[in-house]
């Protein structure tokens, strides 16, 4: 059974792939956002209380998302 992973899933230091988005709304933010499907994301750093999170896109800058924003981030 392959289960599907979110952005709100990965550990610190650990990287994935945009597959998709589970948020139609959402989704328009976080493509503004650059956000891009086959974009590398690797989560940074967690808040003391675990939101938000610091997600680097790309390799190139940090992002700081609420726990179901990225959550609606599918990865592979």
């Amino acid at each position: 059974m392959l289960l599907t992973r979110n952005v709100a899933d990965l550990k610190k230091g650990e990287s994935a792939v945009i597959k998709s988005f589970n948020d139609r709304d959402m989704s328009l933010k976080l493509l503004e956002m650059g956000c891009l499907p086959g974009c590398e994301v690797r989560l940074d750093a967690v808040a003391p209380f675990g939101d938000p999170i610091c997600v680097r896109v790309g390799g190139c800058y940090c992002l700081s998302l609420r726990r179901n924003e990225a959550a609606s981030i599918v990865v592979e």
